[in-house]
């Protein structure tokens, strides 16, 4: 009985061989699925992606994408794992510098969200894959060789996250013109008894993001390494 059990449960359906590309049409591969997803993503949001959708703009039948992956959840896993690739600034001749190594790996961390808007909304959620895992061991390695102790090295790690996370959704979320900035800081001058502090550093004002994010990540960096730090070789 336990033999004849095993036996149905491997009886799974076979997936069909893909059909032939239209002509005209690059051959479907993993890669042209996963970039098309990221251009849907990117237009439309994740609400957006169907396989039917993906498969008509890679003029391709459904049943040919499920010959390279198994489901949607797998494309949102490739198409968020894709744009989270780190890219390594230009190799110098010079010692490496672990703050602005740090720096720079969270500063393109941001960026790459921000170009990728529902990347925000899927990382929190997903499967980590070997892109934002290779930032992390980068991140750890970094701190750790800059004199993190062990024991807290995954606080340093998480900060770092939640602050890169949060900056990153209050940025794309905080769509405000101009006139609606300068509208809130007259309403503020109004009230000036009840905020007087926010009303005089004009913070309604302030949209210097990338200022901000940058200044507030030495605030960070600055708790973490010991007065007198020595570095692991």
């Amino acid at each position: 009985m336990a033999a004849r059990r095993s036996g149905a449960q491997n009886k799974r359906p076979q997936r069909k061989k893909p059909e032939p590309a239209p002509s005209g049409e690059p051959p479907l591969s993993l890669e042209r699925i996963v970039a098309t997803a990221i251009e849907l993503l990117d237009a439309r949001g994740t609400a957006g992606l169907t396989m039917r959708g993906l498969a008509d703009r890679l003029g391709s039948g459904v049943m040919s994408l499920y010959w390279h992956v198994d489901n949607k959840e797998k494309v949102f896993d490739l198409a968020l794992d894709a744009v989270l690739a780190y890219r390594e600034p230009p190799q110098h001749a010079e010692a490496h510098d672990w703050r602005k190594d740090i720096v720079h790996l969270l500063e393109d961390w941001r960026a790459s969200m921000l170009r990728h808007p529902w990347s925000t909304s899927l990382l929190p959620s997903r499967t980590l894959g070997p892109n934002i895992l290779d930032r992390l061991e980068l991140m750890s390695r970094t701190l750790s060789g800059a004199g993190v102790a062990d024991a807290d090295l995954n606080v340093a790690v998480w900060s770092l996250w939640n602050y890169v996370m949060g900056a990153t959704i209050t940025r794309a979320s905080f769509d405000r013109s101009e006139d609606d900035l300068a509208a809130a800081q007259q309403r503020l001058a109004g009230l000036n008894e009840h905020y007087p502090t926010i009303e005089r550093s004009r913070l309604l004002l302030d949209n210097d993001w990338d200022g901000v994010f940058r200044n507030g990540l030495d605030f960070l960096l600055d708790g973490f390494i010991p007065k007198n730090p020595v570095a692991k070789r």
